[in-house]
């Protein structure tokens, strides 16, 4: 048995990937924060969990079937937001269908593979795409925050999959996109 860190998340289009890798690079280079740069630009569904990697197949089937129910739906990125002191993001707008998509998949995935993410269970799902955290100062954080606080962005972009993605022991990488059927 070789446990490995999962989770499953959102990847946008490359094009809205590149934008952001470029915002997160910004926060590298100008605010010494550079952990949202081990992990592709994503929104989380379900947070990291683990998995014996010897049995990785049986989990990919698992959540192809649970991908082959799901539709295809829109979502908006809309400007910049915040977790006050340490954490800066670009705003997803909550719409219904992509808070159906998250609560039906982590119904799923403590049915159907026993896997139950604690601290979700007692919040409210706020989905949002990273580029700066953890190692974002108190100090830091106020000076990019006079830069993106009123910087506007608008993406929009369907999806059509979801993704496992994979920790190596120093970063997240996609393992699996497991594509919508409908």
């Amino acid at each position: 048995m070789e446990l490995k860190r999962f989770f499953i998340a959102i990847i946008p289009p490359q094009h809205i990937q590149d934008f952001t890798n470029q915002v997160k690079q910004d926060f590298a280079d100008n605010y010494a924060s550079s952990a949202a740069q081990k992990s592709p630009p994503h929104i989380t569904l379900q947070p990291p969990f683990t998995w014996d990697l010897h049995d990785i197949s049986t989990l990919e089937l698992k959540l192809q079937d649970f991908a082959n129910i799901q539709k295809c739906f829109s979502i908006k990125l809309k400007n910049f937001s915040a977790f006050a002191a340490h954490v800066i993001f670009i705003d997803v707008v909550k719409t219904p269908e992509l808070i159906q998509l998250q609560a039906d998949l982590m119904s799923y995935m403590q049915i159907v593979c026993g896997i139950l993410d604690q601290k979700s269970q007692n919040r409210e799902f706020a989905p949002h795409l990273t580029v700066a955290f953890r190692d974002l100062t108190k100090q830091n954080f106020k000076l990019a925050w006079q830069k993106y606080e009123n910087r506007e962005l608008y993406f929009d972009f369907t999806v059509e999959n979801i993704a496992l993605l994979l920790h190596d022991g120093k970063r997240w990488n996609l393992k699996t996109e497991l594509r919508f059927s409908r």
